[in-house]
């Protein structure tokens, strides 16, 4: 091609066509080979069989104003069969011709002058292996095509509002029962393939755990007495898009680690407590780290900080030796629950049988949350389609306090990326609430536990692939062990 018009073009419009050519390039951001692509949409449609499947991608959404949007994220699915990261796409592929189609509308010359030159919806197409391409305006009467000829049209539960009118707008189906309406077969072929990491997905999540490791490297070393909160929280984020990428979620860096999901960056790094940081970084193509840290905001730990600290550590530990194919994750949280109520015991919190208590759910006091989540695309891997079929293969949650928060608790698959983060966290308003309803009196040390009230709350985060015979812990390792923590706080 490139030989055809040096043949027929002056010299000066050959260069201004390998400039675009080259703009255009620039544009296509990093993808896997568009054969990923091909043969996952291939297994895609073998594994659904019937009617059509319709992709919505995400649009850019406004943070005050029109013009003015929220950093644009694509949705996680059509990244993974279309690697495109461009907003206001969609796909339908066809189960019985096979056939793939791409819809969304080139720029204008008025968009190319505020954001120059972009590749066409064609360019972005053939990158991952589809040849066909229509316009926004033409999905509209292909679907009502399809859906006058009776076909089932299969679609994921949609979480976006823009995306739910579009729904309502193609299907007559009201946003309140879009959820129910999606398609139970999509949604398990799409786990089926997102849940088993190729090794080149392995590779790029390593690169976004590495990332995530220097993140909190840099924080243990950064961090000084009366420091902003927010001031550690600004430079997680910097190492994360200096690399080339974003922030995976919004970072937790706080002095209150008993808010397990606390994003408020407000208060000052006092001595004497203890600093929770949990972030991620994510690559240019989507995929997430994800790992927590504690550390003191003096140079070394209290004696009451270590002795807990180490607790938690010591039930990370436990964890990560069980991990194995065909051990249920389940049971890798209640270990890590039954190490926390030994380690505590000992140090009076808590009296009993540990068994007992962990079935009835005393452990929860210290760790009401789960222990591990799948992790790729998103840093909650597949959230959006269901905790129950992505975290369970459609078994039955438990509905216990803590352990109902559980995220995965199928039996562990070669394959499989997850983390690993169990806590020990003082919540005076759960204190205050079991004490006076004489919750578990016969287990738990109330008089104990009101002397750590303003303890906080710890936890270690690390991520994992399971493999043929055991795991591998992923990315380079984080400072975890007392002496190694102390070691980067040397300021």
């Amino acid at each position: 091609m490139n030989k055809l018009i040096a043949q027929t073009c002056p010299p000066i419009h050959i260069q201004l066509f390998l400039l675009i050519k080259q703009l255009i390039t620039n544009n296509l951001y990093t993808m896997f080979n568009k054969e990923t692509y091909i043969n996952r949409r291939k297994k895609l449609i073998a594994d659904v069989g019937n009617g059509i499947i319709l992709f919505l991608g995400n649009n850019e959404s406004p943070m005050n104003y029109a013009d003015n949007t929220f950093h644009f994220r694509q949705d996680s699915t059509f990244l993974y069969f279309f690697g495109q990261k461009h907003p206001n796409l969609a796909a339908i592929l066809d189960t019985e011709s096979g056939e793939v189609t791409v819809y969304g509308d080139d720029y204008t010359i008025d968009d190319v002058v505020w954001m120059g030159v972009q590749p066409t919806i064609s360019n972005r197409a053939e990158s991952c292996g589809v040849n066909n391409t229509a316009s926004t305006s033409k999905l509209s009467e292909d679907i009502s095509k399809a859906n006058n000829l009776g076909r089932k049209i299969h679609f994921l539960p949609p979480y976006r509002p823009e995306n739910k009118i579009k729904l309502f707008d193609f299907l007559g189906i009201a946003p309140s029962r879009q959820q129910n309406a999606s398609s139970l077969e999509l949604v398990q072929a799409v786990i089926a393939q997102r849940n088993y990491k190729t090794a080149e997905e392995v590779s790029e999540i390593e690169k976004a755990v590495d990332v995530t490791a220097d993140m909190h490297i840099a924080g243990m070393k950064m961090l000084r007495p009366g420091m902003r909160e927010s001031e550690l929280a600004a430079e997680m984020e910097r190492i994360a898009m200096a690399a080339g990428g974003n922030i995976s979620f919004p970072v937790i860096a706080t002095i209150n680690g008993q808010t397990l999901h606390n994003h408020y960056h407000g208060n000052h790094s006092e001595l004497g407590k203890m600093f929770l940081l949990d972030c991620g970084a994510e690559t240019e193509m989507g995929y997430a780290g994800d790992m927590s840290s504690t550390f003191p905001v003096d140079r070394t730990f209290t004696d009451r900080q270590k002795e807990i600290y180490q607790v938690a550590l010591n039930s990370h530990e436990a964890a990560i030796n069980m991990l194995k194919p065909g051990v249920p994750f389940k049971e890798v949280y209640y270990e890590s629950a039954r190490e926390i109520l030994r380690g505590l015991g000992e140090l009076g919190f808590f009296k009993g049988n540990v068994d007992e208590a962990v079935a009835e759910g005393v452990h929860a006091m210290f760790f009401p949350c789960g222990l591990g989540h799948m992790m790729g695309l998103d840093v909650h891997d597949m959230e959006d389609l269901g905790e129950q079929y992505v975290g369970y293969d459609n078994q039955p949650k438990s509905t216990q306090f803590g352990a109902k928060s559980l995220r995965l608790g199928r039996k562990l698959e070669p394959g499989f990326v997850l983390t690993i983060e169990p806590g020990i966290y003082f919540i005076p308003d759960l204190i205050d609430k079991w004490r006076a309803d004489k919750k578990f009196m016969n287990f738990l040390n109330y008089d104990k536990l009101e002397e750590y009230k303003d303890f906080g709350g710890c936890r270690n985060e690390e991520d994992f692939l399971i493999t043929d015979d055991g795991y591998k812990l992923l990315g380079k390792p984080i400072p975890k062990t007392i002496k190694d923590v102390e070691a980067h706080r040397n300021y």
